[in-house]
């Protein structure tokens, strides 16, 4: 079952706190999830927000809540009511149970805050991300996962025009469900032309000015808009690595399309031998093997490391005083270039990873060991 090691962590969640919130891009796979977590239990509801009939059950949230009894409920689409809330603290404050309630949302500034804010010391976070290599690599190839991504509908497709086809929708509805409907007086050509440069950088140093430029909006509204992005899951924003490093550090972040298969929506690539020949495979790569190496070490913090002198690492890995190093090469055979054991120096991480599409494993150096991301993904 491709939900088995999510299920675990849900229920290791909902044993140990009151809420249980889990939150994703549209379509990643939440109400499935939650839907086999709750079958087959005749102690859970199950509400989804986008029916109205289920919007008329809790038109009087405290009063609904207080009917349940024993049962537990799951709220679907949590983030169209963000006012139940108050009324879930109350509830719960007035029956301190853990596992009384499962919500699922896409993450969006309002409901993240109010969630926090409202039910601190209540409610415990899950990020559901589509589906990564280490989840999908018995069903699928690598390549196929990486040129569609790990969206469900796309990587289950059974081609690839119909994966391209969900991809584009996907993409024209998020815009405007998620972007659009907070920024009314922005025009969706304007959003679409943000997150497509987005993807023509991918991987490289975020320059806001320039966006500002070629998009014509204030740098007030680029930058909010951009936060939506992040904060909606479809775009990943990595800060420099600066502790403990006495060197001149580049202070901007970097942006990736967080989904491999988006990316190269937004980019027209359909096949496996476009992006081959594609400037962004590169980029592509880095970006993939990211998102996958961050969804393996979960409460990890993240960075990525360059200096005004040229050395440069990919992604840097710190938990307490752990570190671990990664850099990402879309080729079988590695060129490891002087920046790279500089920063290898500089941050003195306990190990590095060189993570490569496919090939054997082999030690470089001591700590600096060369791994396909196949490999690696089954460690």
């Amino acid at each position: 079952m491709i939900y088995r090691e999510q299920l675990a962590t849900l229920k290791k969640y909902i044993d140990s706190f009151p809420v249980v919130a889990v939150l994703g891009p549209r379509q990643c796979g939440k109400s499935t999830l939650a839907k086999e977590f709750i079958k087959n239990n005749a102690d859970w509801t199950y509400l989804d927000l986008e029916r109205p009939s289920d919007i008329q059950k809790i038109a009087d949230p405290e009063y609904y809540f207080n009917t349940l009894g024993s049962k537990r409920l799951c709220i679907d689409e949590v983030q169209l009511r963000p006012n139940l809330f108050p009324v879930l603290r109350s509830v719960i404050d007035a029956r301190r149970e853990n596992g009384r309630f499962l919500i699922l949302g896409s993450a969006s500034p309002e409901l993240l805050q109010q969630g926090s804010e409202t039910l601190a010391g209540r409610i415990s976070f899950i990020e559901l991300t589509p589906f990564t290599l280490n989840e999908i690599q018995e069903t699928v190839s690598y390549r196929d996962h990486w040129l569609r991504g790990g969206f469900p509908p796309s990587i289950l497709s059974q081609s690839e025009d119909v994966s391209m086809i969900w991809r584009e929708d996907f993409i024209r509805t998020f815009l405007e469900r998620d972007i659009l409907s907070r920024h009314f007086r922005i025009q969706s050509s304007q959003v679409s032309r943000i997150l497509t440069m987005c993807a023509h950088t991918q991987g490289q140093i975020f320059n806001i000015s320039k966006i500002c430029e070629s998009i014509g909006l204030s740098r007030p509204t680029v930058q909010s808009l951009l936060d939506n992005l992040v904060q909606t899951f479809m775009v990943r924003k990595i800060e420099p690595f600066t502790n403990n490093v006495k060197k001149r550090i580049v202070k901007s972040p970097k942006l990736y399309i967080r989904d491999s298969g988006i990316l190269h929506a937004l980019l027209g690539i359909e096949t496996f031998d476009e992006l081959f020949g594609n400037p962004v495979f590169g980029s592509s790569w880095e970006g993939y093997a990211i998102e996958n190496i961050i969804a393996a070490y979960p409460r990890w913090k993240y960075f990525f490391y360059r200096t005004t002198n040229g050395a440069e690492m990919d992604l840097v890995l710190e938990k307490g005083n752990k570190k671990i190093a990664f850099e990402f090469k879309a080729s079988v055979a590695p060129k490891l270039s002087q920046g790279f054991w500089n920063a290898v120096e500089d941050i003195n991480p306990e190990i590095t990873y060189v993570v490569i599409p496919e090939g054997e494993q082999y030690s470089v150096k001591d700590n600096v060991t060369v791994i396909s991301l196949n490999a690696f993904s089954k460690r």
